[in-house]
């Protein structure tokens, strides 16, 4: 498979990369963080005669997944296809801002194997500018110093809040951690190790892609972004 073409541009900022020896990130601007939590990412040789690795989704591959005794709802590569993903299985993804995702899942589950195998996605043939790295957990290590983490409930569970007030009573310039869950079903507890306080936004259930829309809308209307 053909290096998948991802754009980018040089960055200026460095609130992605990761720390040295141990040293927090700290923050120099406004800034929201979204981590995937669960997210299905799982690439396999589906059979002996393969020489590629597969990304693992349930509608391509349900009689497999049967086989192997696995619920087909988790393989839904699809929810990531919208910034950190932690997996199912404990990998820390780290995309870089500039980095543009691939619309179909065809080209996203392609561009995902690509990382899986070799571990990172350059922008620039000398491999400068990484726009997709596997970078070593915990994610919380790559958070910055101060920041509000919250854990987004897409259940019934969680207090209810209108993002426009909770979001206006977090002091102006504190950065801001969401955790969304990447997964078809199960339940809320995937931000429990480091989320500080965990709402609701809704009382109907809403895919993670909206889920991530209404926070990036209520936050550029506070910030006055256009």
């Amino acid at each position: 498979m053909p290096q998948e073409k991802v754009g980018s541009k040089v960055e200026e900022s460095s609130w992605h990369e990761a720390p040295t020896q141990g040293e927090p990130v700290k923050p120099q601007s406004r800034k929201v963080i979204v981590v995937l939590e669960n997210a299905s990412l799982e690439a396999a040789l589906l059979n002996k005669h393969d020489t590629k690795m597969q990304l693992l989704n349930c509608d391509e591959h349900q009689s497999i997944l049967k086989r192997l005794g696995r619920d087909i709802a988790d393989a839904r590569p699809d929810i990531v296809h919208q910034v950190y993903i932690n997996t199912a299985k404990g990998t820390v993804i780290r995309i870089n801002p500039e980095c543009r995702i691939p619309r179909t899942i065809k080209r996203f589950s392609g561009l995902m194997v690509q990382l899986l195998e070799r571990g990172c996605i350059s922008g620039d043939p000398e491999g400068h500018t990484k726009l997709l790295e596997i970078v070593p957990p915990p994610v919380v290590q790559y958070f910055p110093e101060g920041c509000r983490k919250i854990g987004k409930s897409l259940s019934w569970n969680a207090p209810k809040v209108r993002l426009s007030h909770f979001f206006k009573e977090i002091p102006d310039y504190t950065p801001i951690v969401v955790a969304v869950g990447a997964m078809a079903k199960g339940p809320d507890t995937f931000a429990d190790e480091y989320a500080k306080e965990k709402i609701g936004i809704s009382s109907y259930a809403l895919s993670a892609s909206v889920a991530c829309a209404k926070v990036c809308c209520t936050l550029e209307d506070l910030w006055d972004i256009m």
